[in-house]
């Protein structure tokens, strides 16, 4: 495997230490990998999404229709 240094501000250096003593990960590499796969995972399932968009055609929707059906839709999470 190969080695990379990071340098990180000492609030990001306690955070990453917090998750590792959690015990959830062996060490602070583990915990980055984690987030790697986590976050390029994430990526591919946007890219997906955004791919079934475009072949499902154009929507009936103007954008700020979308936008005001997805504000009351999280409106309506938080009550």
């Amino acid at each position: 495997m190969a080695t990379m240094n990071v340098s990180l501000p000492a609030e990001m250096k306690a955070f990453v230490e917090a998750q590792v003593a959690t015990g959830l990960y062996a060490n602070a590499s583990d915990y980055i990998r984690d987030l790697i796969r986590s976050r390029q995972a994430d990526v591919d399932r946007l890219r997906a999404l955004i791919e079934e968009g475009d072949a499902s055609g154009v929507s009936p929707f103007s954008p700020e229709e979308v936008f005001a059906r997805a504000r009351e839709k999280y409106r309506s999470r938080a009550a």
